[in-house]
């Protein structure tokens, strides 16, 4: 059996985050926009909205949604789906905070 290898990236502080503010890293050529939540867990989504590409990482954040900046697509940070009447949905990382510094598995 082949072992799978996942990339862990460190991205970002968590002390730099702020509850219903994303912020944006890039990784491998990637855009992720990273959401800290109310429990003090980070998740970690593509930072392209499925409808026009618009900046998730800028989106109004309330719980566990972010909404688009441009279109206001309200996107779930835990699973990435869009919520109706729109649909869709974004790419998810697993995150791992340890000490202060979060990671993103990008493998």
């Amino acid at each position: 059996m082949g072992k799978i290898e996942i990339d862990k990236v460190a991205v970002a502080m968590l002390s730099n985050l702020s509850v219903g503010i994303g912020q944006r890293v890039k990784v491998n050529g990637e855009e992720i926009a990273l959401f800290k939540q109310k429990d003090g867990s980070v998740k970690a989504i593509q930072n392209s909205c499925p409808h026009k590409g618009g900046p998730l990482s800028e989106g109004i954040v309330s719980g566990e949604h972010v909404f688009c900046p441009l279109h206001d697509w309200k996107i779930n940070v835990h699973d990435g789906q869009v919520q109706e009447p729109d649909v869709g949905c974004v790419k998810t990382y697993e995150v791992e905070v340890e000490n202060d510094s979060i990671f993103v598995n990008v493998g």
